[in-house]
């Protein structure tokens, strides 16, 4: 670990020594990256490409033979007095489909006089149906007429309800409301970032630079991913994902570095020696932590889902270029400044510029973790397991509409008064049919018989409708669900079409195909696939990370507990998450509600990343660990020095990371906030229970045996003779300064427990 000759130290040599060439082509490449990904944009993933299963397949059908469903829409008329058979109720209507007809936006419109089933039962509700011209996914564009339209019969008609909801009218309320939150969101994460490292240096330009750096990081990374995007369309929250990502290991790979600096220079180093132990040390650490999180992130590969493949693209692309930004970039920046770097210094908060000498907050903790390691080992896994437990029950599914937006939003209420009035009309299965001839005698009686015997399981409301594409050979059945279109009765009826109706009758005609989409078979698909994605994802992930770090520590020991450590704070983490999303245990303290689910994508997606992101601190305080022990440290020695000089900086970026997750957690929709907080809970207990009590008592209980290697695996370690010469070649007395370091620690120890805390 203490070799000056590795990479990191090479990389930021040259870059000191040739500054104004790494800094001009810092810049020239993100203004590359930016124009380019600005002059192509980004492509987003259509609705076909999230399908999976049997949904898959019948949007391969339609999108086969140009059939691409439009996008659908509905008003709701509806009186809580008068039947739909009124003349004023009549004269309403008839407004509404004349004045929808005449924006000459809409096809395939249905007057609900004209059509069975598009009355309530009550006979108090009316429902105008029809679909959007051009493509569906860009129907949001042009559907402002119709919605000004619908609104025009509101006004003139105040004593009935009058609302439109469908695929164009929530795309376009999403993008007026939803995308509103997520831009305040990355807006809010910057200021937040840098409100604390300035508290942290207390100085403007340290503090800036972390930030400056992280924000380059991401406009370069998503540029390119932006021209990547047009071979592999990418989910329209993957830039939001990529910035906040971004932002989070930016910064700590910033701080990490320029913290030791710092403290380098608070030492009595020169600048340029400084400048040198922080590129051999902080820099390998983060050259360590980006290749682990970017290990991590591959596994997403292995879902088998663009969703995913879009995700681990967009994470890996921003995690590179922060850790390419900051072993080049940065110390040329460092470099060119000097000590000029504290510019703006802020009186009092000059903490990380005092020269090292550990935090009494945790040098307190750590005393008392060191003297019963056991016992504190035992207290912290309890602890962890205990918040894990919820766990063991997780439910997962993708969540509908009205589980993901708050009860009292507008579109949701549009929502439920259609499923109450028309049930399983807002979320209808949607049946394809695909035949060598759909217009032949016996395809003909399949469809009828499928109709009635989908009516006789008494899952399936009216109206069946059934539209039939003679020139494609293609049919396409509407089947209203029982049920509210997403809850289990539903979801019996998706299945009931599928092992019973459709097998009783479509299947028994040869050459006929037929599968089952729709919203909530999509949604049933979708998580049936991510079920069977888990499995592998979570072992490549756990199997990567192990090799990453016993080939950069060297220790099966330590690559063994550094696996354990974080599977135990990511089972945390979810605990909560179940706790709070699923049960609803202290859903208020998070201004949210129990939806009795987790979103389906978010366990894959937030192991990975919380897998890589744990790295980060585990990685820095192991780096420091270790090279007080390669200078010569016994293990509980080199284990109290190594958290005590690392507890300041692990806490600011702990705190920084948290804050930038903890601004997922207010936004409106269900899955961000579910990751918001389980990101943020996450990276609280693996800065604090597992950094500061479980590796180190854990790592003291193993004593020597923490960097055990086998004989097999020696090769790992090279020769001995290397590694004493690593030892005495480090640059500027590195090496002793690792000891003096050492030394302060025992100081420090011992002053403590003569003073207390």
């Amino acid at each position: 670990m203490s070799g000056g000759d590795n990479l990191a130290a090479r990389l930021g040599g040259w870059s000191a020594r040739h500054r104004v060439i790494a800094v001009a082509g810092w810049l020239l490449m993100v203004v590359a990256a930016m124009m380019i990904g600005g002059s192509v944009g980004q492509e987003q993933m259509t609705d076909q490409e999230y399908a999976a299963g049997d949904s898959a397949r019948a949007w391969q059908i339609l999108e086969r033979e140009g059939l691409t469903p439009p996008a659908g829409e509905m008003v709701l008329v509806q009186s809580d007095t008068d039947l739909a058979t009124a003349a004023g109720f009549r004269a309403a209507v008839g407004e509404l489909v004349s004045g929808i007809e005449a924006t000459g936006e809409v096809t395939d419109l249905k007057d609900p006089y004209a059509v069975q089933g598009l009355v309530s039962d009550d006979r108090h509700s009316a429902l105008v149906q029809f679909n959007m011209t051009g493509k569906a996914d860009d129907a949001q564009e042009r559907v402002q007429p119709v919605l000004d339209a619908v609104d025009k019969v509101k006004d003139d008609h105040p004593e009935l309800r009058v609302e439109q909801y469908g695929h164009a009218s929530g795309a376009k309320w999403f993008e007026d409301t939803i995308l509103k939150d997520f831009h305040r969101a990355e807006l809010t994460a910057i200021p937040l970032a840098l409100g604390i490292l300035l508290a942290a240096f207390g100085a403007l330009l340290a503090a800036v630079l972390p930030v400056v750096l992280a924000m380059t990081a991401f406009l370069a990374a998503n540029g390119i991913l932006a021209l990547i995007s047009h071979g592999m369309h990418v989910d329209d929250a993957t830039s939001s994902v990529v910035l906040l990502l971004g932002l989070a290991v930016g910064v700590d790979y910033c701080l990490f570095y320029l913290r030791r600096e710092r403290e380098e220079r608070a030492k009595g180093h020169d600048p340029a020696a400084s400048l040198r132990i922080a590129a051999a040390t902080s820099g390998r650490s983060v050259l360590v932590s980006g290749l682990t999180v970017v290990v991590a992130m591959s596994g997403m590969f292995l879902s088998g889902m663009l969703l995913f493949d879009g995700f681990a693209v967009g994470t890996i692309l921003v995690v590179l270029v922060a850790m390419a930004g900051s072993v080049t970039v940065l110390p040329a920046l460092l470099s060119l400044l000097g000590d000029r770097v504290e510019l703006g210094r802020i009186p009092g908060l000059g903490r990380l510029r005092r020269p090292q000498g550990g935090s009494r907050v945790w040098g307190a903790v750590l005393s008392r973790v060191l003297a019963r390691p056991a016992v504190s080992a035992l207290a912290a896994g309890a602890f962890l397991l205990l918040l894990a437990a919820p766990v063991l029950g997780i439910h997962t599914e993708k969540l509908s509409l009205d589980k993901q937006l708050p009860a009292d939003t507008p579109l949701i209420q549009t929502y439920h008064h259609i499923s109450e009035a028309f049930p399983g009309g807002a979320s209808p299965a949607d049946v394809v049919v695909q035949a060598d001839d759909v217009q032949a005698p016996q395809v003909r009686r399949a469809l009828t018989d499928f109709t009635a015997a989908a009516l006789d399981t008494g899952l399936v409301n009216r109206p069946v409708q059934v539209t039939t594409h003679a020139t494609q050979n293609v049919v396409e059945i509407s089947v209203p669900l029982a049920g509210n279109g997403s809850d289990s009765t539903s979801m019996r009826a998706v299945r009931e079409l599928r092992s019973e109706v459709i097998p009783a009758t479509l299947d028994t005609v040869p050459g006929v195909r037929s599968y089952v989409t729709g919203d909530l078979a999509f949604s049933m698909d979708f998580n049936d696939k991510l079920r069977s994605s888990v499995v592998p994802v979570f072992a490549f992930v756990m199997i990567a990370a192990f090799l990453v770090m016993l080939l950069s520590f060297r220790s099966l020991a330590i690559a063994a507990v550094s696996v354990l450590l974080n599977l135990l704070s990511v089972a945390a983490a979810f605990g909560v998450m179940v706790a709070v999303f699923q049960h609803g245990w202290g859903a208020a303290l998070f201004g949210t509600h129990g939806v009795g689910a987790i979103e389906s994508w978010l366990p894959l997606f937030a192991f990975v990343i919380l897998f890589g992101l744990s790295m980060d601190y585990h990685v820095f305080v192991v780096s420091r660990i270790r090279e007080a022990h390669d200078a010569g440290a016994p293990t509980r020695e080199a284990v109290s020095h190594g958290i005590r000089s690392t507890a300041g900086v692990v806490t600011s970026a702990a705190i920084i990371m948290v804050g930038v997750f903890g601004v997922l957690g207010t936004l409106s929709l269900q899955d961000f906030k579910q990751m918001g907080v389980g990101l943020g809970v996450a990276i609280l207990l693996d800065a604090t229970i597992v950094r500061g009590v479980l590796l180190p008592s854990v790592l003291s209980l193993l004593g020597e045996r923490a960097w055990y290697l086998p004989r097999m695996l020696s090769f790992l370690a090279g020769p001995a003779a290397a590694r004493g010469a690593g030892r005495a070649s480090a640059p500027d007395g590195r090496a002793a300064t690792a000891q003096s370091g050492v030394v302060e620690s025992r100081e420090l120890s011992s002053r403590e427990q003569r003073s207390g805390p």
